[in-house]
């Protein structure tokens, strides 16, 4: 079903039982799979592929072989050219996804969220409002985003210790958790099962090996403690309304 105010490109491929809002912009060879669910006032760029089922090797680890609920995109998001959103992945409002971005099945993503270019999200994964994850950015499976959270380009998360080896592995894998607030800087690297602190910050080049304290800098490979996170980039200070003082 496709509400008033809605325009296709060309070369189009529509799945059985796909609902799009009112006002939407759907770009050229865009595919949306079976029973995918997108809002009003949505723009969906060229090339895109909406709600695909996951594909699942017989050596692979963390995919399951069930068939997933279908891809829900709520009102007032901007999908990017070439990006590929799974089935039992749930978009939030006014999110933006760019161009070549991948957000796998079993996520969800807050409202006002943005995923830059060429970003990885894996599945079981939970992104809360008002985050962004810049370009190339890569999270791992099984890890959780509160709000607010920066995470910049190219920073990478893992979640397997053991580095695909043994079968003592599947007893322990973990993604990474970066509590409300929390920041990353541009190149970081954050270890499986790793803590960062409300409102603080890994600097650029880090290594996280262990969990990060509340409102602190922590740099350096191995990160350690560096300094206080200065007062007027605490989150309290921004003057967001979301923020309360």
């Amino acid at each position: 079903m496709i509400q008033v105010g809605t325009t296709l490109g060309a070369y189009c491929v529509i799945g059985d039982s796909v609902r799009i809002g009112r006002n939407c912009q759907i770009g050229h060879h865009v595919v949306i799979h079976h029973g995918t669910t997108i809002g009003d006032n949505v723009r969906i760029d060229d090339h895109a592929t909406l709600g695909k089922q996951p594909m699942r090797s017989l050596n692979s680890a963390v995919t399951q072989a069930t068939a997933q609920p279908p891809l829900v995109v709520g009102d007032g998001c901007l999908i990017g050219a070439n990006t590929v959103l799974y089935a039992g992945c749930t978009v939030g409002a006014n999110v933006l996804v760019a161009d070549l971005a991948t957000i796998r099945e079993e996520v969800t993503i807050g409202d006002f969220t943005i995923v830059g270019r060429g970003v990885a999200i894996e599945n079981r994964c939970t992104v809360g409002r008002y985050c962004k994850l810049e370009t190339n950015a890569y999270l791992t499976a099984y890890s959780t985003l509160e709000d607010r959270v920066f995470v910049a380009p190219g920073v990478l998360t893992s979640n397997d210790n053991f580095v695909g080896r043994s079968e003592e592995r599947f007893k322990h894998f973990a993604g990474v958790t970066i509590r409300r607030g929390g920041r990353v800087g541009v190149g970081a690297v954050i270890l499986p099962g790793i803590e960062i602190a409300p409102d603080s910050l890994v600097a650029a080049g880090g290594l996280a090996t262990h969990d990060t304290e509340p409102r602190s800098v922590f740099a350096g490979v191995p990160a350690r403690r560096f300094k206080d996170v200065p007062g007027d980039q605490l989150l309290e200070n921004q003057g967001w309304k979301d923020v309360a003082p």
